[in-house]
């Protein structure tokens, strides 16, 4: 029998798709603002400018044995200065002003709308069509993209990296882009092997693994791509840290996701193991990311060379979700890429 797709609701998801990609490119912007005119990130904590030395017969603020006196403009004990200014060694910043200062907090409200539209958008897709909501590339694309915004604002929560924002929304808002250009299909029923409880399983997992790795490999490229002095930006030790989180967290996850979808595949078609390309793809993706976290755990492998082992393997996922169904044929090709 027929599944009868709500047209109402199908156009919905769609609207709110491109909902969506308006405001991440909106809270990326407030993002940028932030980065490029807000507090400095390299800061010396604590830093006091250096004290002046009173003249003889000075009556400005003088203390009597202290040899030192405090004049207009010096820092106080946290390094901002009367004058609206914060030293940092030898050197005075001003401070940003007062719409830099609400740049932050607008992006990162208008992130949590764009993250409801989101949600909102992957929710009236499936309940437009009776079924799990990535049943193709298209919406395997706009499910992966949420996934990568959630990971972003667990950790902006859980370790205050909303440096990352202005990266991580731009990936996304292109993610959501290209999806609708050159991925886009309508809602309907997908090939019987996806009318399985094992979508909610084997696919879920596959999606937050995704965005997981996804917030570490933004990081790695920007660790790759930072220079020294670039003090708006965030430090490498903060993003390695944050990509290492990020991995951490995501690789069992996506263990799990090959696990259940070798489950999957006996259930389908027979047997846990067929070599097809997506299976390939997906086992090299794990070896990846386990290499990396081996070395880190075993040898002291930090830095650069960490970051760069973690890009690679971060391009054998993108590879695995997005290349192996557009040039490549196999069991998995029933994700539906327009011709």
């Amino acid at each position: 029998m027929p599944v009868e797709v709500d047209v109402g609701l199908a156009t919905l998801s769609d609207q709110l798709t491109l909902a969506t990609v308006l405001l991440y490119i909106v809270a990326m912007i407030g993002y940028a603002l932030d980065l490029g005119f807000g507090r400095a990130r390299a800061t010396a904590r604590g830093a006091k400018a250096k004290p002046v030395l009173a003249t003889v017969g000075s009556t400005v603020g003088s203390t009597v044995g202290a040899g030192t006196a405090s004049v207009p403009g010096a820092a106080s004990e946290d390094g901002e200065s009367a004058g609206g200014e914060r030293a940092e060694g030898d050197r005075v910043e001003k401070a940003p002003p007062a719409w830099a200062v609400w740049a932050a907090p607008v992006a990162v409200g208008l992130t949590w709308l764009g993250w409801a539209a989101n949600l909102t958008a992957i929710l009236t897709r499936g309940w437009a069509v009776g079924r799990w909501p990535w049943g193709n590339m298209y919406e395997f694309v706009v499910a992966m993209c949420f996934a990568a915004v959630s990971a972003f604002l667990f950790m902006h929560i859980r370790y205050r990296s909303r440096f990352l924002g202005a990266f991580v929304t731009v990936a996304a808002a292109l993610g959501l882009g290209f999806s609708v250009r050159y991925l886009y299909v309508q809602a309907g029923p997908v090939v019987p092997a996806l009318n399985s409880y094992w979508v909610a399983i084997h696919v879920s997992a596959a999606i937050i693994a995704s965005g997981l790795f996804i917030m570490a490999g933004v990081s790695g490229i920007l660790f790759l791509v930072r220079k020294d002095g670039a003090v708006r930006l965030p430090s490498r030790e903060d993003l390695e840290r944050v990509a290492h989180r990020a991995i951490v967290i995501g690789f069992p996850i996506w263990t799990f996701a090959v696990i259940a979808g070798a489950l999957w595949a006996d259930k389908a078609w027979g047997r846990y193991w067929g070599w097809d390309p997506k299976e390939i793809w997906a086992f090299i993706t794990w070896i990846a990311y386990a290499a990396y976290l081996h070395a880190r755990a075993t040898a002291g492998f930090k830095g650069r060379a960490a970051m760069i082992v973690q890009l690679i393997a971060f391009a054998c996922l993108m590879f695995n979700l997005v290349g192996v169904n557009i040039f490549l044929g196999g069991l998995h090709s029933y994700a539906e890429v327009p011709g």
